[in-house]
């Protein structure tokens, strides 16, 4: 097989085993994914992605983290600044604009702090709409329960992001925020009609159709398919996420760990890829679980390597020049003020 596998794999510790050198070298996963516990300061994030670049041959191979603010931050304190979770905004202002302008500067700042420490897709926006009694896995990571507050607001963090050369990734396609328990210990099912998913859950995902890369829930939405979450649905890939949705961006899986999920992981990845996906994220660091993805894994080719380099493109040399710290004295500024 030529050419990088269409996976992304996490590592276990703060550096790399020799297993973990080797099975990179091997398998040639196209990018990777930071945990906190893969985290401890500058100089050692900056040294571990470096690592895993070298390992796999390729200095710009992607290297995702999952840095909202609020609850899911893998880098914060004391190293790094701690930023508000998504709801938190909509208690700092009541402005609309400046609402967004206060997101778009956070994100912005955010993308920064990754790209000093060799970190270039951040997943990032939050797009879910969560209703009244669903799971809090959710909660205040979502930035409101209005969809089009919430497409407008992840927008402004999507900016952000790419404004300081880092790719956003849109989750959890076509939305999670109705389930009722947590997909990462059980399967959630949503049996909300498909007219309701589309007056409010889908809002959001259809808004923003024109993003680069885009994560599956691991949700089924008994409307559409009755059996398969929408990571290993075929129809909730191709009629919804692809036709009515309209998005032709990456679309990868959630992590293929997840307990939502049923099957070998073999059998996770190669659903997930029959069902449309375009690339396996397998997260913990398990390389017995990685290699059963890795083996699934098709190299990156045809449609997925349009996307990918498409992807590539939204940010290639559009890293905006400013001055960070003036930025950070005013975003801060503007949180006390607002609190």
């Amino acid at each position: 097989m030529t050419g990088p596998r269409c996976f992304i794999a996490g590592c276990s510790g703060l550096s790399l085993t020799p297993d973990e050198v080797s099975f990179f070298r091997d398998a040639d996963p196209v990018g990777f994914i930071l945990f906190r516990r893969n985290i401890a300061d500058p100089d050692q994030v900056r040294a571990l992605t470096d690592s895993l670049r070298e390992t796999v041959g390729r200095a710009d191979a992607p290297i995702f983290v999952d840095q909202e603010g609020g609850r899911v931050q893998r880098l914060g304190p004391p190293h790094w600044p701690k930023y508000p979770a998504g709801r938190t905004y909509g208690r700092l202002s009541s402005d609309p604009e400046g609402r967004r302008r206060l997101v778009q500067t956070g994100a912005r700042l955010i993308g920064h702090d990754l790209r000093v420490v060799g970190i270039d897709v951040d997943c990032l926006p939050v797009l879910d709409v969560p209703i009244p009694g669903s799971h809090d896995i959710i909660g205040d990571r979502a930035y409101d329960t209005d969809p089009a507050i919430v497409a407008m607001l992840g927008r402004a963090a999507a900016e952000g992001l790419m404004e300081a050369g880092v790719l956003p990734v849109i989750k959890h396609m076509p939305g999670h925020g109705r389930a009722s328990v947590d997909s990462h210990e059980s399967l959630p099912r949503v049996s909300a009609g498909i007219d309701e998913l589309r007056a409010q859950d889908f809002v959001p995902f259809r808004a923003m159709r024109d993003l680069p890369i885009g994560m599956t829930a691991h949700v089924v939405y008994e409307a559409i398919d009755p059996e398969g979450p929408a990571t290993t649905s075929a129809s909730v890939i191709g009629q919804i996420i692809r036709g009515e949705l309209g998005f032709d961006g990456l679309l990868l899986t959630d992590d293929l760990s997840m307990k939502a999920l049923s099957g070998s992981f073999r059998e996770r990845a190669e659903a997930a890829f029959r069902a449309g996906c375009d690339v396996a994220l397998h997260c913990n660091g398990n390389l017995d679980e990685a290699e059963a993805v890795a083996e699934a894994a098709p190299a990156l080719a045809g449609e997925t390597l349009r996307r990918f380099k498409a992807a590539r493109a939204r940010v290639a040399g559009q890293q905006a020049s400013f001055d960070i710290a003036d930025v950070r004295r005013g975003f801060e500024a503007a949180l006390a003020e607002a609190a």
